[in-house]
């Protein structure tokens, strides 16, 4: 990710919490997280889902969770502060501090340990996280499609008897990680599938299907630097997100599907949207909506 390449084996020098929201469930508090992270030195970046976290050398994580506008921003220390900067790092090198934003302070901020008993890679003198550890709060997270740990065959079977409808599968962290609303809808459209099918009644090639295009879709939102409509959110470097430009059924309402030319329908779902295609997704005689 981009941030492992600017932070990782930099030391803290301080933190500074400016606003008390970024770190309420740290137990120790805005005072306490600003003593316990000075003086770490940053180890190796990972993410899952919507989180990311960095490690230290002494097995502890800074655990970030995004929220809805969160970002973590490498920015140069006289650089002003933006208003939604809601943590700042700097470093003993002197070199550019890394500042936690979030406009609407869903997001946080922690300081914890990894999960007990699992597995470690030793990279020199130093134990490092591997992509199956992770720190204690998300434990229960499952990995997402571009992670090793992940297992096409566990998920097959999982998703098929959890009897609901695939949307709602397709965002149950505790099944699969990293597929929110848009990336959903853009993976069952590719998939030509409608997002209220019924667990139970995919056919193996569906499921097959449905992964390639949910690794697709992943993949492509990755290279394109994720997906931006507010022009405040942004990459660790400033740049904005490109995927949106792609997007081939999220926020298309009455405008043509582009495989099909039939118009892209909107459905209310869990207090939020689904975007179809009436004929490239047809809805199921039964539906979990």
């Amino acid at each position: 990710m981009g941030l492992e390449r600017y932070v990782v084996g930099r030391e803290v020098a301080k933190a500074q919490v400016l606003h008390p929201r970024a770190v309420r469930r740290d137990p120790a508090g805005p005072s306490g997280f600003e003593a316990a992270i000075a003086g770490r030195r940053l180890q190796r970046a990972e993410r899952r889902g919507k989180y990311l976290w960095l490690s230290t050398e002494d097995d502890q994580a800074l655990l970030a969770h995004l929220g809805m506008s969160g970002q973590m921003l490498l920015t140069d220390t006289d650089q002003p502060l933006s208003p939604h900067v809601r943590v700042r790092f700097t470093f003993t090198d002197n070199g550019p501090d890394l500042r936690f934003t979030d406009q609407r302070t869903f997001g946080h901020l922690m300081l914890v340990g990894f999960a007990a008993g699992q597995d470690r890679l030793v990279a020199g003198a130093a134990s490092v996280p591997s992509a199956r550890v992770l720190p204690a709060p998300i434990a229960h997270i499952a990995p997402d499609p571009l992670e090793a740990a992940f297992s096409p065959a566990e998920f097959a079977l999982r998703l098929r008897s959890r009897r609901t409808g695939i949307k709602r599968a397709l965002l149950d962290q505790s099944l699969i990680s990293g597929i929110g609303n848009i990336y959903a809808d853009e993976a069952l459209w590719r998939a030509r599938l409608h997002w209220a099918r019924p667990t139970e009644t995919l056919r193996p090639s569906e499921v097959t299907r449905l992964l390639a295009a949910v690794t697709d879709v992943l993949t492509s939102a990755l290279r394109a630097g994720g997906t931006s409509f507010d022009s405040l959110y942004v990459n660790v470097n400033g740049e904005s997100g490109y995927f949106e430009r792609s997007l081939e059924a999220y926020g298309r309402e009455g405008q043509p599907c582009t495989r099909c030319a039939t118009v892209i329908r909107r459905d209310s779902f869990m207090n939020r949207s689904s975007f179809s295609c009436p004929r490239c997704q047809p809805r199921p005689r039964r539906a979990h909506w």
